[in-house]
């Protein structure tokens, strides 16, 4: 079964808006990052959510309200992410302008500038276990 979308669509956004607030300024974090920290929905495996929660992720990015740091999201690699109607350039002019530094190749050092949140600041919810495999 594929899902183009979240169960509920509005509270993983929510989810995901409450976690971009607090990546501080000159810090980023990948799409991957932030799905990890929000809880997998009901009835959704692991592995499929392992698979679609960054893209998840990046389609509620794409309706960001107002005033979110949007920009401080980027690729697992560490690279802007192309998206539609553009935005790439004031995104890497924003985190310029955190201090965030790019390569020549375009990528950041996440060593260096990924948000990681500290043990006790993670959620605290054991990912749900996946129901047990039926026989053939």
């Amino acid at each position: 079964m594929a899902f183009r979308n979240p169960p509920d669509p509005e509270a993983f956004r929510a989810q995901v808006y409450a976690w971009v607030a607090r990546i501080p300024e000159g810090r980023v974090m990948s799409y991957g990052q932030i799905a990890r920290l929000i809880a997998r929905p009901r009835g959704i495996l692991v592995k499929t959510y392992l698979g679609l929660g960054p893209r998840w992720v990046g389609a509620a990015m794409a309706h960001a309200p107002e005033g979110l740091p949007w920009q401080r999201v980027v690729n697992s690699q560490g690279r802007i992410s192309a998206r539609p109607g553009g935005g790439a350039g004031e995104q890497r002019r924003l985190l310029e302008e955190e201090g965030v530094e790019f390569s020549p190749t375009g990528r950041i050092d996440l060593k260096r500038f990924a948000h990681i949140l500290p043990p006790e600041k993670r959620a605290k919810a054991p990912p749900r276990r996946d129901p047990p495999r039926r026989g053939r």
